[in-house]
């Protein structure tokens, strides 16, 4: 990953020599401090309460002949608790040609589905770069090639995804870990072609001032592994198995006055067993309540597995009550904060996302986790003792 970096890189000088096109270039600094309130729940975990981490994301994009451009965006993140942690990725390195009703698109990106804010089960082209943030929302970069064609009934994609990219996991010093060292490099693959096994996904959507529908289809190598554990002459550890899955999704999202309805659904079929899952609920504003000139979001989901409590997911019968808030105000302040919480066995976990630019290039975020009263038989029992608040500031150039 790092060659292919260095070689995007090195196209950035014979793209400023051109003088046909556009040229743009920007870049994110990131300044990181987490702090962990509680100490660590095993013994190789670093005894750190507060960790220090520094990101860097450069973008830079050139277009011409105003039907092709190119993106590039390598990222890079320096972290004083986790190895794993410290790592780079290129995020971004996608040709993109338009020509009539069509758009082909080459190289290394990233594709989002979905409309639910607790969990995105339709998602699933690129991998989860979970030593980012243990929500889920940050993607390693995936190579693929796509073609999209647009018309009047909604616009038609396809993708065929060369290469799999497995998930990033945080090391054993680390937080927000399992309590068994994960064996990393002893991956098991279903698939005989392991990584250079060749995926494929097509998706069908439709937008309106009222409503936005996508029905999408996944065949190929789970970027969800499943963990099985292995004797090693240390001790026991958990090895990761990516098993061939094909996976039918459905994102829905109607608007309604001040009500937005939302739903995922998704099901798969897997060597293990088949089934369905689903999350969907909605989102009312309150414009201006008591004459604050905010905007005042009320957010409400299910999320359900047909699997219960044989699921590895800790979301199988859970309810998500949030709150989303607008100050509408110069600085752009918004806040965010829910808790999803188990309705058959108790156990919460809580999130709060609030941030604010500062001056004309600056923005200052904080994040708040908290895993309260998990179940031993909740996988969210193994986070119980890393609760943390996270400041960070991004430099915008």
């Amino acid at each position: 990953m790092t060659r292919i970096i260095c070689g995007a890189l090195a196209v950035l000088p014979l793209l400023a020599a051109a003088d046909d096109g556009t040229l743009k270039l920007t870049a994110e600094l990131s300044s990181e401090a987490r702090w962990y309130v509680q100490d660590a729940a095993w013994p190789e975990q670093s005894a750190d309460e507060v960790g220090v981490s520094f990101s860097l994301l450069p973008e830079l994009y050139y277009a011409w002949n105003r039907d092709t451009s190119v993106t590039v965006r390598p990222f890079a993140r320096w972290d004083s608790i986790d190895d794993e942690r410290t790592h780079v990725d290129l995020r971004e390195l996608m040709l993109q040609h338009r020509f009539g009703n069509f758009d082909l698109r080459a190289g290394v990106g990233r594709v989002f589905w979905g409309v639910t804010e607790s969990v995105h089960l339709v998602d699933i082209v690129n991998q989860t770069d979970l030593v980012e943030n243990p929500d889920g929302e940050d993607k390693l970069g995936q190579p693929m090639l796509s073609l999209a064609w647009t018309t009047d009934y909604g616009s038609f994609t396809g993708y065929v995804l060369p290469y799999f990219r497995e998930r990033t996991l945080p090391g054993p010093d680390a937080r927000l870990r399992a309590p068994l060292p994960v064996a990393i490099d002893d991956a098991v693959y279903e698939s005989s072609e392991e990584e250079k096994h060749v995926d494929a996904a097509v998706r069908w959507s439709l937008s309106t001032s009222l409503l936005d529908i996508g029905l999408s289809h996944f065949s190929g190598t789970a970027r969800d592994p499943r963990f099985e554990i292995a004797p090693t002459p240390a001790g026991a550890v958990l090895v990761p198995v990516y098993d061939q899955i094909e996976q039918t999704g459905l994102d829905l999202n109607v608007v309604t006055g001040g009500w937005i309805w939302k739903l995922e659904a998704i099901h798969q079929a897997n060597r293990i067993e088949d089934f369905t899952a689903a999350a969907g609920g909605f989102e009312y504003t309150f414009s201006a309540p008591f004459g604050t000139g905010w905007d005042v979001g009320a957010l409400a989901e299910y999320l359900w597995d047909e699997r219960g409590s044989d699921s590895p997911s800790p979301f199988q019968r859970d309810l998500f009550v949030g709150t989303r808030i607008a100050a509408n105000d110069v600085a752009g302040t918004e806040l965010l904060a829910g808790a999803i919480v188990d309705t058959e066995r108790g156990g919460a976990f809580g999130n709060v996302e609030a941030s604010r630019r500062i001056g004309n290039g600056g923005k200052l975020v904080v994040e708040m986790r908290l895993f309260m009263d998990a179940d031993e038989n909740d996988p969210l029992y193994f986070f119980r003792r890393d609760d943390y608040l996270q400041l960070e500031y991004i430099r915008y150039f």
